[in-house]
């Protein structure tokens, strides 16, 4: 997912990746994709499976920004990379098949 979207030149990204078992969190300035964190499923408890369903879920107030996957918390940090307001949607890589169902933004945070 995407969120403070201000064009296709600046935004964060989560993902969730089956092919690694991980999942990460991004942010895209002048076009060029920048890692903030990968962290592996296991490490929190989690799965990544293919041809299965997930709940990827992003909550971001100010700098704080918490990613879950199917309830379980695989990322929280601070970041300033970028702030203010912006679109939120859904993203996903050309080597992936992705389904998504049930996108929804608003509400408080995790």
């Amino acid at each position: 997912m995407i969120w403070r979207f201000k064009s296709g030149d600046e935004y964060y990204i989560a993902r969730a990746n089956a092919l690694e078992g991980n999942v990460s969190l991004y942010f895209v300035r002048n076009g060029r994709r920048n890692t903030l964190l990968y962290v592996d499923a296991a490490d929190f408890g989690g799965n990544v499976k293919a041809n299965q369903w997930h709940v990827l879920r992003a909550a971001f107030k100010g700098s704080r920004i918490t990613v879950l996957l199917d309830g379980r918390k695989a990322i929280e940090l601070d970041d300033r990379q970028i702030t203010g307001p912006g679109r939120v949607g859904l993203w996903t890589k050309a080597d992936s098949v992705t389904a998504f169902d049930d996108f929804a933004f608003g509400g408080a945070g995790p």
